[in-house]
């Protein structure tokens, strides 16, 4: 199993006097304050913990700071003030080789623009992670050769980089990563430079492999559609700060801010709701009493809106044979609008007697 990765009140500071800068800060001094004297705050009292396992995304705008935080956590920045512990050794009290050793053994990253050597074939891309750490030619094949058929890459293990396509080429990433076997995985931008179908295609096999992997992640992007995808939690930046932490369900139905509101609006919910979280907790026993389909907390919304249109009541909500939930049509219909048609959601639209329906577009 993974190890856990915990942030304590880490700063990074650019410029003159850093440490008196993180004062300020602390202070209540605004980050444009700084500026002014030439000073750039990068990253602000950021504070999380990713457990072992778990899909932790930063998402924010250019210049918010997720890069920086990132490269914080493996030691190729180091922070002006806060700790960075990682299975509970602390990174930060660390020296250079201290450091190359954890992310030569413990920590990958998989960087945007494949970072792959082109004079080396996929096999040997692969296993560069392996070479650093020494260890023999006959083991580093065998390890970087698993990696890559996990990756769906079998079969491409003498190809050349140029030889591959976008995605493929990130596969080769993505394998280089996994075949340490380091515990922690850094993925900054990783897919933002892939065509859509490609990306939604990386994330699926992140998705499966994260199934038997169960790496602890923290995972990069600027999308929050991907952010909602791929996260077990997401953390919101702004101007240095996180401003938001939570499940994708949490920051589309409790928004922190304005800020974090005006992310969500153009977003799928039937993509990211699930009846657990549209459903009213006040129950009824008589939703549950009939034979009619029930649906289960995690029950996708746009299954949700099909059993809905199927059965002549609020659907039923059961954990196992228990009751803990139902969603009544009008929820369903509060939480797209009236108005909301198209693929994967919910149409309302009203029978012969004038009472409104749902049906599934």
């Amino acid at each position: 199993m993974s190890a856990r990765l915990e942030a304590e009140h880490l700063y990074k500071v650019f410029g003159r006097k850093p440490d008196q800068a993180v004062e300020r800060l602390r202070e209540g001094t605004d980050r444009e304050e700084l500026r002014a004297d030439g000073i750039t705050a990068a990253v602000i009292d950021a504070s999380f913990t990713v457990e072992p396992g778990e899909i932790f995304v930063v998402m924010g705008l250019s210049g918010s700071g997720k890069s920086t935080l990132l490269r914080m956590l493996n030691g190729l920045l180091e922070p002006t003030a806060g700790h960075v512990r990682f299975g509970g050794q602390d990174l930060t009290e660390l020296g250079d080789r201290g450091l190359r050793e954890v992310r030569s053994r413990k920590i990958s990253m998989v960087f945007q623009h494949f970072a792959l050597f082109p004079h080396r074939s996929v096999r040997d891309n692969a296993a560069y992670g392996l070479e650093v750490q020494g260890v023999p030619r006959a083991e580093r094949v065998r390890r970087a050769d698993e990696a890559l058929a996990l990756c769906g890459l079998a079969g491409w293990e003498k190809s050349w980089p140029d030889e591959l396509s976008g995605g493929m080429q990130q596969r080769v990433g993505l394998a280089r990563a996994l075949a340490t076997d380091a515990d922690l995985l850094l993925m900054d931008e990783s897919f933002s430079a892939l065509d859509p179908l490609i990306r939604r295609d990386m994330q699926d096999q992140l998705l499966e492999l994260q199934k038997t992997l169960k790496k602890t992640i923290v995972f990069i992007t600027h999308d929050l559609n991907e952010a909602m995808r791929l996260g077990d939690r997401i953390a919101v930046m702004r101007d240095g700060r996180i401003v938001q932490i939570g499940s994708a369900q949490d920051i589309l139905l409790r928004p922190a801010n304005d800020y974090v509101a005006s992310f969500t609006q153009d977003v799928d919910r039937s993509r990211v709701l699930t009846a657990g979280a549209v459903m009213d907790t006040a129950t009824r026993g008589d939703e549950a009493d009939c034979d009619c389909e029930t649906a289960t907390p995690g029950t996708p919304f746009t299954e949700l809106c099909a059993i809905s249109a199927r059965v002549p009541h609020a659907v039923a909500v059961l954990d196992g044979e228990r009751l803990v939930g139902v969603v009544p049509r009008q929820r369903l219909i509060g939480f797209l609008g009236d108005e909301q048609t198209g693929p994967g959601t919910c149409d309302t639209r009203r029978d012969k007697g004038g009472e409104k329906v749902m049906a599934r577009a």
